[in-house]
């Protein structure tokens, strides 16, 4: 019972040590309850039974990625815990010379983790819950789905994961406290706030030459991933670039010290002014010390930034695109002219001579009962016409940055009579076009990219017999297939006499549902699926894309994508400032006794709380600023690979991004200030 009033009383005298590792706990176990939680806020949402399913694969994913959470979340406590027992070492040494055994000192821990990790859990849920609340709004406007009504939801699922994941955690703190207790020495643990870390001072000029080529190593590894996505010939090869950037992330904080200390010696008006000298000392001297540290936080901090910026770019350019890429309410094509030494049936093979319209009629679906504004039209492939034959001149210089497209693929063709009815009902440009010239229309930016060098060249090709020269020098945006992302990689429009008995490739229907309600449309879109029941289904190979589809998948992608990240994201920013922050403080501990020493000899308490301010900030923004650096190429690189999704609003990520982060890591350092000044402060 003592030990426990004990407790009791040294948790109330080190409040202000607690109030990282408590805020950190709270919102750790907050995040992770609201992020596995999610799946029982979807019972209050409205969705079909395919956007239920997306639901019910993302709630799995984020099972899994709760488990990786966990880890770090773990670290980070086991981190925390440790600098609480070194401000506490003075203390467990005057215990020890009061006659208590180490036995009682690890009950007095037991008891002490066990308070502060039920404070934690209970306040930690309670936040949890109330914010869980707002998340169902969050879920069902990611889903893009109506709320029935809404209903206050406590997950037991989630709480249960949360408890066990978190009961775990601080049984490892208990037994590493345990054995943490049991090795230390009474002489160690009274002389501990005497101790530093040892500093080795480095060769200012050693320091130049490291953070030069740390430099240009990094440069080079921006050069690798702001380059052609061709640069890598397998997805090993990124690992180069982020080998070469983690090794120089490395040199450049250990160079750092030195060489601040050596730029600012030189300008003496701002090494001499005020407590200057002092703080950069200090900064150096922390740098010097915590180089491998400063590495993985400026990383983590790197990764979360892109992580943040993609998923909320990704979900909102996803968003953007089913308003302009998915224009009609049915796209229906399939298979024209097989061969008869096609590896389909001979049914299939008969099909492929009848025209999607025919195709519907044999499997009892009337078209105009059910669709409008139809559109009907062929699409034309020729083997004598391939992506290396359209390329010309720029054929060489083409493969050697793409070696591994497929050059010997056909091309494919359509009429203009036909593209120009497309481009009136989807809203596009029409295209003008003589019987000697092509027009390429396109919306892949590296595609576009590609046929731009062609098309500047004239590049002259040869369709059916005709000599076809472009009428203009570059791509014009446009496309047929619907889809949720940029996908044309180029489409030729040429005069309809010039494919009279040029191979027909496919047929497609593009057309609106004759419905005037959402209730109507999904009724037609019924019909359509019930198609595969029809006994003609297994003659045919038509296949349809619907914008009811497509919205569902898309929204359900983007949500999992914007949660998973958001996630990790959220998670990694608070270890990253967590573990700046407790090292803060212990710097701020150790160096009591510096501040105390700048009193004595007359420096007031304004310029003492300047120069921490000062000093706390550096510390907190030169990883921060490395980062940034690094994401911008990061993000940059992974623009290039997901193009197809488009970057019409990565503005708008980055600038959630930075609120998210200024949020958090600046929260995480004005309490490190305050906390800071308090301890320099403490007589």
């Amino acid at each position: 019972m003592m030990l426990c009033k004990l407790s009791f009383k040294n948790m109330a005298r080190s409040t202000r040590d607690y109030v990282i590792y408590f805020f950190t706990l709270i919102l750790g176990v907050a995040i992770f309850y609201i992020f596995n939680a999610i799946e029982d806020q979807t019972i209050m949402m409205n969705v079909s039974s395919s956007t239920y399913e997306i639901i019910k694969l993302m709630n799995s994913a984020l099972s899994g990625v709760s488990v990786f959470v966990a880890f770090v979340l773990g670290f980070l406590i086991l981190y925390a815990n440790r600098f609480l027992m070194k401000r506490r070492n003075k203390e467990f040494g005057i215990y020890l010379t009061l006659g208590m055994s180490k036995g009682k000192i690890s009950s007095i821990l037991f008891f002490e983790t066990f308070f502060i990790g039920c404070i934690s859990l209970i306040v930690g849920l309670i936040t949890g819950v109330i914010l869980s609340q707002f998340m169902s709004l969050f879920v069902a406007n990611m889903f893009e789905a109506k709320m029935t009504q809404f209903e206050f939801t406590f997950s037991l699922s989630s709480c249960l994961k949360t408890l066990l994941y978190f009961g775990i955690m601080y049984f490892l703190v208990i037994i590493l406290n345990t054995v943490n207790v049991s090795r230390c020495e009474l002489i160690d643990l009274l002389n501990a706030h005497k101790k530093s870390e040892t500093v080795k001072l480095k060769n200012s000029w050693i320091c130049v030459i490291v953070f030069i080529i740390a430099t240009v190593m990094l440069g080079y590894a921006y050069a690798m991933v702001t380059g052609s996505i061709s640069n890598f010939e397998n997805e090993n090869m990124i690992l180069i670039p982020i080998a070469i950037g983690m090794v120089s992330t490395f040199l450049i904080f250990w160079s750092l010290s030195g060489l601040l200390l050596k730029i600012f010696k030189n300008i003496k008006k701002i090494y001499f002014r005020k407590l200057n000298s002092f703080v950069l000392r200090q900064f150096s001297s922390k740098v010097n010390t915590t180089v491998t540290s400063m590495t993985v936080i400026c990383l983590m901090l790197f990764f979360t930034i892109c992580i943040l910026s993609s998923a909320i770019s990704i979900r909102n350019s996803m968003t953007y695109n089913l308003k302009t890429l998915v224009p009609v309410d049915i796209e229906l094509y399939k298979t024209l002219d097989l061969s008869n030494d096609s590896e389909f049936s001979q049914e299939v093979i008969d099909d492929s001579k009848l025209s999607v319209r025919e195709t519907l009629n044999q499997l009892d679906f009337n078209v105009d009962q059910y669709f409008k504004d139809i559109i009907e039209f062929d699409m034309y492939a020729s083997d004598d016409v391939t992506i290396k034959d359209t390329l010309g001149k720029t054929y060489q210089s083409t493969q050697d940055e793409y070696p591994y497209l497929a050059y010997d693929e056909a091309e494919s063709f359509i009429k203009v009579s036909d593209y120009n009815r497309i481009a009136r009902l989807y809203g596009l440009d029409e295209v003008q076009v003589e019987k000697n010239e092509y027009v390429i229309v396109a919306d892949f930016d590296s595609w576009i990219d590609i046929r731009n060098q062609a098309l500047k060249e004239k590049t002259q090709i040869n369709v059916n017999g005709h000599a076809l020269t472009p009428r203009y020098s570059q791509c014009q945006s446009g496309f047929i297939d619907m889809s949720t992302n940029h996908i044309n990689t180029g489409i030729f429009v040429v005069e309809d006499s010039v494919l009279a008995g040029v191979p027909r490739e496919r047929g497609v229907m593009i057309a609106n549902y004759n419905a005037s309600t959402e209730k109507e449309k999904q009724q037609i879109e019924d019909k359509i699926l019930a198609l595969e029941d029809s006994s003609y289904a297994n003659h045919t190979d038509i296949s349809a894309m619907s914008r009811i589809a497509l919205y569902e998948g898309s929204v359900g992608l983007g949500a999992m994508i914007t949660f998973i990240g958001l996630y990790l994201g959220i998670i990694f920013l608070i270890a990253s400032a967590a573990v700046l922050a407790l090292k803060e403080l212990s710097e701020s501990t150790d160096n009591k006794e510096r501040f105390m020493m700048l009193r004595r000899i007359g420096t007031d308490e304004r310029m003492l709380d300047k120069a921490l301010f000062v000093q706390i900030g550096i510390f907190f923004l030169f990883p921060l600023i490395l980062a940034i650096i690094h994401a911008i190429f990061g993000i940059k690189f992974c623009t290039m690979i997901l193009e197809t999704f488009g970057n019409s609003e990565l503005t708008v990520s980055i600038i959630v991004t930075a609120i998210i982060i200024v949020f958090i890591y600046g929260g995480y350092f004005v309490i490190t200030y305050l906390c800071s000044k308090n301890i320099i402060r403490d007589r």
